[in-house]
């Protein structure tokens, strides 16, 4: 069958210009890094290939208790020791991610003038890095940001009301996952399972859809900039092209693609809650010379004015609003170009 993610580069009306934008920032021809690169502390880090760990969750409902525990384990040791894991028989068909995908793909191949004006998705298409000030805060990507509050709502479709009936059906997918993930990790900190169904409510929870045009320049400059998220956990549903890297023992390591497989990670907010038990790591995407990558990631959020706290005494951190959090980020990208994130509200 051909997959439409996986087309060579082709100068389409449907991409942004990045390229244009790019070279503005890079003053006449972009300076690209070469294949090793520096952290802000000025190490050096080479890229390395990872397998993340890859855990079953059928295994949360097996009827010996002994690999209930056990999944639930290895759950909440890679979310200490790595911040990043796959999971399969997560329960979302691949029926419905190959829907979610060719819809998503048919979204992306729109004009980019009339994604760009159209309101489409609540008015949420994004692209580039607004913000950048040289070529390495730039990200070489385009994306619609939606609030679950809106995907059911008809009018935030116009044409495009196919993809209304699999969005809907996705992020509720996405949503029950989520919270099963969250429950355990909660539960493992002696706190009830059901302990985010009031803190992340469905209304405030978001789904991206991400597209990675082919990057004619080079597959070093970044689809997405180096960042954490700034949630509680994220589940990532990714194309087999491949470009996510993390940060893992001062190294940036690729992840290799797993079509079987969802990535989830942990956010800021659930480090923070936790009491840095579980990690916030920091990861990007690099842009692919030839090929187009497509993602889809669920992020589960609180209210704006949730109190973020840490679950257990003594706290590391000051109690701060999602609101609050937000703010500072966006703050510090614009002052500095990077995101400083939870170092901010240590104690």
């Amino acid at each position: 069958m051909h997959d439409p993610t996986s087309q060579p580069i082709m100068m389409l009306d449907s991409s942004p210009p990045l390229l244009h934008h790019f070279g503005e920032l890079a003053r006449l021809s972009p300076q690209i890094p070469a294949p090793e690169c520096n952290d802000p502390s000025g190490t050096v880090v080479m890229k390395e290939c990872c397998q993340l760990p890859l855990i079953d969750l059928g295994c949360l409902n097996s009827t010996t208790e002994r690999e209930r525990l056990a999944c639930a384990e290895a759950i909440c040791r890679a979310s200490s020791e790595w911040g990043f894991f796959q999971v399969v028989n997560h329960g979302i068909s691949p029926e419905l991610v190959r829907n979610m995908r060719r819809e998503q793909v048919k979204l992306f191949q729109t004009p980019f003038d009339k994604k760009a004006t159209c309101g489409v998705l609540n008015n949420s298409y994004r692209w580039g890095t607004p913000t950048a000030t040289c070529p390495k805060q730039f990200s070489w990507s385009e994306a619609f940001h939606i609030p679950l509050s809106k995907v059911s709502e008809q009018a935030c479709y116009g044409e495009f009301s196919s993809l209304r009936e699999v969005m809907v059906e996705f992020s509720a997918a996405m949503s029950k996952l989520a919270r099963v993930l969250a429950g355990v990790l909660a539960g493992n900190l002696g706190h009830p399972r059901g302990v985010f169904e009031n803190i992340c409510q469905e209304n405030n929870c978001f789904l991206r859809l991400n597209r990675y045009p082919a990057c004619p320049v080079s597959p070093e400059i970044s689809g997405l900039v180096p960042h954490t998220d700034s949630d509680f956990l994220t589940i990532l549903s990714q194309d087999e092209v491949g470009g996510l890297q993390l940060m893992k023992d001062s190294k940036w390591v690729a992840v290799n693609p797993n079509q079987d497989a969802l990535i989830v990670n942990i956010g800021d907010l659930f480090q923070a809650w936790s009491n840095d038990v579980y990690r916030s790591v920091e990861h990007k995407v690099v842009a692919h010379g030839k090929m187009e990558r497509y993602s889809i990631a669920y992020f589960l959020c609180p209210s704006y004015d949730s109190l973020i706290g840490s679950c257990n005494e003594p706290s590391m951190y000051r109690e701060f609003t999602f609101r609050e959090y937000r703010s500072q980020v966006q703050e510090d990208v614009k002052r500095t170009g990077r995101k400083i994130g939870l170092p901010r509200f240590l104690l």
